[in-house]
């Protein structure tokens, strides 16, 4: 058996000022929509947005960086991962990580020997800023600082050496740098709002095939709810949750417990569908335990399918109760 393993992280720096941000300005959302997650924030009388989506039918992740003020974006930006590696820059404006996993399943607490060949990995990092404003300066050969700019645009492509289950990393003839190099060549044929509607077009095509609407029961016979006539509609902005779009996510987590509340039964449904649809596709790995939401380079267990885990759960059980 074997375990997803962290690619790496893109690693954002902006100046002291932001530490100041206005705490009532803070917003927070996923739309589940479309699939994109966005924050703002105010540092002074200037408002700082982020996007961020992936993209299936693109083959990348994301960012769009932006302000209210003209040439008042300024942030250093680089490759990290906890697995062995090296990143450097590439041209004016990308940032190559290449690197390898363990060669074996590493216990946690414990260290890898290093005798065996892991899976070889390569993420490359693109940085687009305001053509008008705004320059960029190279750090250590690692690192990217954008100055004054008005707008950024990050695209982050990624490719493995993994070829199926069946072949071992040191058979592997594939290329990730290559795969990597040749899908961010793609990627950047388009432009944002094109990379955008294509990736709304193919993740709404799934998630708008299913709807559900709940009634709020007020009254019970006999034990058995009566259902209201009026029908909450289900709103898909997790941040609103269906309903007051004022109540925060944590808020409404808190009170559901005495306050019945469908539309956040109707959220949750969609929730997990959102999920479903991120993390499984045609031709990739199925859904399992843990799998590509694992945050850890040793976790606790591994490359488990749920209905596996629920059947050997459901037998001790029977086991126990025999």
């Amino acid at each position: 058996m074997k375990v997803y393993q962290l690619l790496g992280d893109i690693k954002l720096e902006f100046d002291d000022s932001h530490i100041k941000y206005s705490e009532e300005s803070y917003h927070k959302e996923l739309d589940l929509d479309s699939a994109t997650a966005k924050i703002k924030y105010n540092v002074g009388d200037v408002e700082f947005t982020r996007e961020h989506f992936a993209s299936k039918p693109d083959q990348v992740l994301v960012t769009k960086f932006s302000t209210s003020k003209s040439g008042s974006l300024s942030f250093t930006v680089s490759l990290d991962s906890e697995l062995h590696h090296n990143s450097r820059v590439s041209g004016q404006n990308q940032i190559i990580m290449e690197g390898s996993c363990p060669g074996k399943r590493i216990a946690p607490q414990m260290n890898s020997s290093g005798e065996q060949k892991g899976i070889q990995f390569c993420a490359i990092l693109d940085l687009q800023i305001s053509n008008d404003k705004g320059v960029i300066h190279v750090l250590d050969d690692k690192k990217f600082r954008v100055e004054g700019s008005d707008w950024a645009i990050l695209l982050l492509t990624a490719s493995s050496s993994f070829d199926g289950p069946f072949t071992n990393p040191e058979d592997s003839k594939k290329d990730p740098t290559t795969e990597s190099l040749s899908k961010m060549k793609y990627a950047k044929s388009f432009s944002y709002d094109d990379i955008y509607a294509r990736h709304l077009d193919d993740y709404q095509n799934l998630f708008h095939r299913v709807s559900l609407q709940l009634s709020k029961s007020s009254k019970t016979v006999l034990g058995k709810p009566i259902l209201d006539e009026k029908v909450v509609s289900c709103q898909t902005n997790i941040s609103q949750l269906g309903g007051d779009s004022a109540v925060p996510t944590s808020s409404r987590v808190n009170s559901f417990q005495h306050d019945e509340d469908p539309s956040f039964v109707e959220l949750l449904f969609q929730y997990g569908r959102y999920l479903l649809i991120a993390c499984s596709r045609p031709g990739t790995q199925v859904a399992n335990l843990q799998g590509i939401w694992n945050n850890k380079v040793a976790p606790a267990w591994e490359y488990v399918f749920p209905s596996l885990f629920i059947l050997s759960l459901a037998m001790n059980i029977f086991v126990k109760g025999k």
